[in-house]
């Protein structure tokens, strides 16, 4: 939009159209200013993916079923008398005696059923279930959980499952004896498979003060969402009770509305820090090293030592002219060598070097993942590596 023009002489219009320009920019940049100033930093978080709210949380629930309908890939009822007298059982349910009987079936798997129940589940709504064959089942595809009530540890029954099962594997064989096997045919689930009976009684609104568990401990995480909470709720409403738990006292204007105060801070961003770690993974050569990882100055090298050795059998024949009982025999020839690899260089590390520094003089030296589990736990324990090794 042009600026105004006044019945001023020209000087005068040129300076007005600066000074509406400079009033532009400085507006701009009062307004990036503000946008910088709450944007969140790179290493921000929110609480809400930080911490665990007291009492917002699953419950796990368990069973024991009878899956029917399989095509000939169910339990050997000779082999599995829990699956035998479980079903013998649900025929009586059902008005029919078997007892004395010997059954056949192998249609029928004994199965164990488990599901979490979500935090303020009610009755009515329904939750997903995992579905694993006890016996020696060959799979679950095309089978039919039976009613099964779940329960929880203290006994109570949550909720029932029923319903056709999902299996992502299968198995196939001939008449040979050659097979094929996809995937874990003897695991299933049914989606939203079990209906919630019992609710678990848990009222967040009555609660006078509310704790909240850090997933990964630390003393300046728990402090620094001890400090954003009180900066956006007021001063003292929340404390660190220890490096895992921030203890929140319920203040007068949130009494019987908790569920506001959590909104309220649930998206507030808080500076996340945790000790320098590395998680090596021997079985599969896996190593993850945290960023904070730091090591004194050190030199390093790494090299193979080869020992070959060739055996080279002769064999040995007697003269056309050799005395009576001479014979053919084997001559061992064995060839020793040692060498080492050329081209392997020490790598010097400076003091305070970071985790790209510690990467890059490793890799200069042609470290594999095996080799370098055996490097970074060998200059822990000459005490240059500042972080703490944890093995799995």
């Amino acid at each position: 939009m042009p600026a105004k023009m006044y019945p001023q002489s020209k000087g005068t219009i040129k300076w007005v159209v600066g000074k509406s320009l400079i009033g532009m920019v400085a507006a701009t940049l009062v307004a990036m200013a503000a946008v910088m100033a709450f944007a969140p930093s790179a290493h921000a978080a929110r609480i809400k993916d930080v911490v665990a709210f007291e009492g917002v949380r699953d419950n796990m629930l368990m069973g024991y079923g009878l899956v029917v309908g399989l095509n000939g890939t169910g339990d050997k009822l000779q082999n599995n008398a829990f699956t035998e007298q479980s079903l013998i059982g649900f025929l009586e349910r059902q008005g029919v005696n078997t007892r004395g009987l010997q059954l056949k079936s192998k249609n029928v798997a004994a199965v164990t059923v488990t599901a979490k129940l979500p935090a303020f589940a009610r009755a009515g709504s329904n939750i997903d279930i995992t579905i694993s064959a006890m016996g020696d089942a060959k799979s679950l595809m095309g089978g039919t959980l039976l009613a099964t009530p779940l329960q929880g540890p203290d006994g109570n029954v949550y909720a029932v499952a029923q319903g056709p099962v999902t299996v992502g594997g299968f198995s196939a064989s001939g008449e040979s004896g050659s097979n094929i096997t996809k995937g874990v045919p003897t695991n299933g689930f049914i989606a939203n498979g079990a209906i919630v009976e019992r609710e678990i009684d848990f009222r967040l609104n009555d609660l006078a003060s509310l704790k909240l568990s850090l997933r990964n401990p630390d003393v300046t995480t728990a402090s620094n969402v001890s400090r954003v909470i009180n900066q956006q709720v007021g001063p003292g409403v929340s404390t660190v009770e220890d490096p895992g738990t921030v203890v929140v006292t319920i203040p007068s204007a949130y009494q019987g509305d908790v569920i506001a105060l959590l909104a309220d801070i649930e998206t507030l961003n808080v500076e996340t820090d945790q000790p320098a770690r590395i998680v090596v993974d021997e079985a599969t050569g896996t190593i993850v090293m945290g960023e904070n990882v730091r090591i004194s100055t050190v030199a390093v090298a790494q090299g193979n030592l080869i020992v070959k050795v060739e055996e080279s059998p002769q064999v040995s024949q007697p003269n056309p002219f050799a005395p009576e009982g001479a014979e053919t025999a084997v001559v061992p020839r064995t060839d020793v060598t040692v060498s080492e690899e050329a081209g392997n260089q020490i790598a010097v590390i400076e003091e305070g070097a970071t985790l790209k520094d510690l990467v890059g003089g490793l890799n200069a030296l042609g470290v594999g993942p095996r080799d370098l589990i055996t490097i970074l736990q060998t200059i822990k324990a000459a005490g240059a590596l500042q972080a703490d090794i944890e093995t799995r």
